[in-house]
């Protein structure tokens, strides 16, 4: 059987100190840029792009980059409302933006229902200037039980860039869907009943 292609829309929030990088890391993966003069984002700003995840299952993300300031951190659980996933950042040549990630973390727990977070390193191509640790960011994240693997991003160069969105994009789909053993398209798993080809199939394969 021949699998239509699928779209499914969801928003993702960006979530850390201010001057980590959020918005250069949007603004390459976006469009393809990178300014050394990128200004920092005075309360929330907004883009979207689509994801190809596989041939057939594209994801049309919203994503939501919002200012690290201490000031707009009391505006923050309200953005977090209807995110699927969190990219809580850190740049790796800065100690203090990578203790922040708890207070960001906790934050996020607080405020939803357990939504996807990825915790991403910036700014990578600084490698002499490096403080954290690839190590100490996958300790950190299996210790807040983010998903996935931590990944250490350069905007600059675009080094996993684009994989750190792919990477969000496969944690969503593996969190919020299920593929049909029958028809084998994906559905909400919250569904006991494909809504593609009708089958019962309470007992799901889960993507992997």
């Amino acid at each position: 059987m021949k699998l239509m292609c699928q779209m499914f829309k969801y928003k993702i929030i960006l979530a850390g100190q201010e001057n980590v990088g959020k918005s250069s890391l949007i603004a390459r993966f976006c469009d393809n840029v990178f300014n050394e003069e990128m200004q920092s984002t005075i309360g929330v700003s907004f883009k979207r792009k689509k994801i190809q995840v596989e041939k057939n299952i594209v994801i049309d993300v919203n994503i939501w980059d919002f200012g690290g300031e201490e000031r707009y951190r009391l505006l923050f659980p309200a953005y977090l409302n209807g995110a699927s996933a969190a990219l809580v950042l850190y740049d790796t040549t800065n100690r203090e933006s990578f203790d922040d990630i708890q207070n960001w973390i906790q934050l996020i727990d607080e405020n939803t229902d357990n939504i996807v977070k990825v915790i991403i390193g910036a700014k990578s191509d600084l490698v002499e200037k490096k403080e954290v640790s690839f190590e100490e960011a996958r300790a950190l994240s299996s210790e807040l039980k983010c998903g996935g693997i931590p990944i250490e991003t350069s905007s600059k160069t675009g080094e996993n860039v684009e994989q750190a969105f792919m990477n969000v994009a496969q944690e969503i789909l593996k969190k919020l869907m299920q593929k049909c053993k029958v028809c084998g398209e994906l559905f909400n798993r919250k569904l006991k009943i494909c809504n593609y080809c009708g089958s019962n199939v309470e007992l799901n394969v889960i993507l992997s």
